[in-house]
């Protein structure tokens, strides 16, 4: 069974509605909120432009936001003389770097290759190196393992100053449905912030990536809250569609303060992108009270585990194969989930990260 028969999907997204550019480049005057957004409260779906979003809002409502900054993790290396691009994925708590190595495909992206060997030499940018020591499988960082194994890769890193290599070297990390490749600035959202030693995400949290500080300040206006939690994502698995990897979070104190009193008003916790509601249900009790937490989190959020503490879900449109959509199943139930799939494609609306939204209610 596939992960989209599992959520109730069977559905084909054509090429054509993966969105290869931003927003704000696909005409003049245009800004990163000129998306579309879809609202489904349970199998009831209405159609909207993202900028209608404070409207559709009200007062004591509460965003749950991931500030995790995107890393420019994408570098070219070379294994002897052949050419190979390194997707910095994780850092762990020993210094080592989960990698994926991959291989250059001619279009300015890249291919899957396989992991491997173990003691494999890649020759990076400035006399750096890595050498491949385990696949991600042995995650003793975390204390779990990983269906990523076989694709991703424990590195030794030298010199270990991996942040400065990616400042110096790295570009975006981007996929062939993308038309070319995009300043780092265009993968940070309003709410990402630099971390004191360099951490962040492989690749963009992009449900946040349309808000615009002028939308903020009138969702702040209006009564709607934000709560900041932190996960630092790692790279996608576009191939196989494999569950989420341990990553690190942390929900602080004030923010899950913030989610407790919500949940015992009249505000819903709306989480803004699957990162986040990933990082507030690890710091939430089995009684749904949330607390102060951080570390390394491996929960999958799947209809079977279940929500805790979310009440609605900002995010993009997932393809019928990811993993993230049994989160989105386990939040608004099967039946909603392939009617507003179907009203999506129904609509034409666009896929993957510089795509359009959608916000859905049990």
């Amino acid at each position: 069974m596939t992960v989209g028969d599992a959520a109730g999907l069977r559905i084909r997204v054509p090429d054509e509605l993966s969105a290869r550019v931003p927003a704000e480049q696909r005409g003049p005057g245009l800004d990163r909120d000129a998306v579309r957004l879809l609202v489904s409260h349970g199998t009831e779906v209405t159609h909207h432009a993202f900028g209608e979003l404070p409207a559709l809002l009200r007062a004591g409502d509460l965003l749950v936001v991931n500030t995790s900054p995107t890393l420019a993790a994408a570098v070219d290396g070379r294994i002897a003389h052949a050419r190979v691009v390194v997707h910095f994925s994780t850092r762990g708590d020993d210094g080592r770097w989960a990698v994926e190595v991959r291989d250059p495909d001619g279009r300015g992206t890249t291919r899957a290759r396989a992991g491997g060997p173990a003691g494999t030499v890649v020759c990076l940018p400035g006399g750096a190196r890595l050498v491949l020591e385990e696949p991600l499988g042995a995650f003793t960082g975390a204390g779990a393992g990983s269906a990523a194994g076989a694709r991703l890769w424990w590195a030794r890193v030298s010199p270990r100053d991996v942040p400065g290599l990616l400042r110096g070297y790295g570009r975006p990390i981007r996929y062939a449905y993308t038309e070319r490749d995009q300043p780092l600035s265009v993968y940070q959202s309003v709410f990402a912030l630099d971390t004191p030693d360099g951490a962040g995400s492989a690749e963009m949290p992009s449900a946040s990536r349309p808000f615009t500080a002028r939308m903020v300040t009138d969702l702040v206006i209006r009564g709607v809250r934000f709560a900041p939690v932190t996960l630092h994502t790692g790279v996608a698995s576009v191939e196989a569609h494999e569950p989420p990897y341990p990553e690190r979070f942390e929900v602080p104190e004030p923010s899950a303060r913030l989610i407790n009193v919500a949940r015992a008003g009249d505000g819903r916790v709306i989480a803004v992108g699957t990162t986040a509601v990933r990082a507030v249900e690890s710091a939430a009790g089995m009684d749904g009270v949330v607390r102060g937490a951080a570390g390394w989190t491996d929960l999958v959020v799947t209809p079977e585990r279940g929500v805790r503490v979310v009440d609605g879900l900002l995010t993009g449109l997932h393809e019928p194969e990811a993993s993230h959509l049994l989160m989105l199943r386990a939040i608004a139930g099967r039946a909603a989930l392939a009617r507003s799939y179907d009203e999506a494609l129904r609509g034409l609306y666009l896929w993957h990260e510089f795509g359009d939204l959608h916000l859905l209610f049990p």
